[in-house]
């Protein structure tokens, strides 16, 4: 197989939040498959059962992730809620078992809906959003890299000191993503206890970066941006929309995102090629915060 237009091949990637064939984490796995990975996927219909643009057909979303695997590449797919902790090292060791490995963990998944102003903000719906957005990703992320540092994990620390590194690593031994918003763009109306789940990833993204990269793991936050992935249709809106055509006017593009346009970004962080790229919180918006 040619190493140059599948480089992933051999590896393995898990994508959560992997429920529509309009979603993000649908076009991320797409992408990655078709450089060569394994993908698992994980899923949790039910949470899209209850919003505005609704479900989708998870063997259809099967089936086109399938369609893009490379050679011998396959497909594990997993539905589990994220915010039961225990299923999280289950759904790791499964990634793991799946294909010998895992190397890419793409944390794609969020929750959507139950949110407010400053002035409707209770104790539950900051936690419902912080289970979901937040401690479930950091979690992933906590399994994946013990995991990946074998008995290095075992290694305890003071605050400020760093696991001592026997030599330097010639390439990244795995790859973590985040999901962020534009919080760090401008207000977030409404969407008071999403924008502090998902400021406390950015906020959070230089530390975990740095001990990772201790054990050879590349982890880059992204911001996809205002991306439609059913939200922005007028007939599966969760918002109004007249304010957000008259802004999407006076942009360069003049369209809102793609699922598509960040998964171009993570495929290629994937690569050799994008992991001198580390501990970023990157924005994906074609322009959109710049106006």
């Amino acid at each position: 197989m040619d190493h140059t237009s599948a480089p992933l091949s051999g590896t393995t990637a898990l994508v959560t939040g992997v429920s529509r064939r309009r979603g993000i984490g649908y076009a991320v796995s797409r992408k990655l498959a078709s450089l060569g990975a394994n993908i698992v996927i994980q899923h949790y219909r039910r949470h899209d059962e209850d919003q505005p643009w609704g479900s989708d057909d998870m063997d259809a979303v099967r089936a086109g992730i399938r369609s893009s695997l490379v050679g011998h590449a396959t497909l594990a797919d997993h539905d589990a809620d994220l915010t039961d902790s225990g299923l999280i090292p289950e759904l790791i060791d499964s990634a793991v078992t799946h294909a010998g490995s895992l190397d890419i963990l793409v944390c794609n998944h969020a929750k959507s809906g139950g949110d407010g102003s400053i002035l409707d903000m209770t104790p539950e719906r900051l936690d419902a959003h912080w289970q979901t957005n937040t401690r479930s990703t950091v979690a992933l992320t906590a399994e994946f890299a013990r995991h990946k540092a074998g008995p290095r994990a075992d290694q305890s620390r003071r605050p400020g000191e760093s696991t001592a590194r026997t030599s330097p690593f010639d390439s990244p031994t795995g790859h973590v993503f985040w999901m962020t918003s534009g919080q760090l763009h401008g207000p977030m109306r409404g969407e008071v206890a999403y924008a502090a789940s998902k400021a406390a990833l950015a906020g959070l993204t230089p530390t975990v970066a740095a001990e990772l990269l201790e054990h050879g793991i590349v982890l880059n936050t992204v911001n996809p941006g205002p991306v439609n992935t059913g939200y922005m249709d007028p007939d599966t809106t969760d918002r109004p929309l007249d304010e957000l055509q008259n802004y999407l006017r006076e942009t360069p593009f003049g369209r809102f995102g793609h699922p598509e346009d960040p998964a171009e970004l993570i495929g290629w962080l994937c690569t050799q090629e994008g992991s001198w790229i580390v501990g970023q919180v990157l924005t994906s918006d074609g322009g959109f915060s710049l106006r």
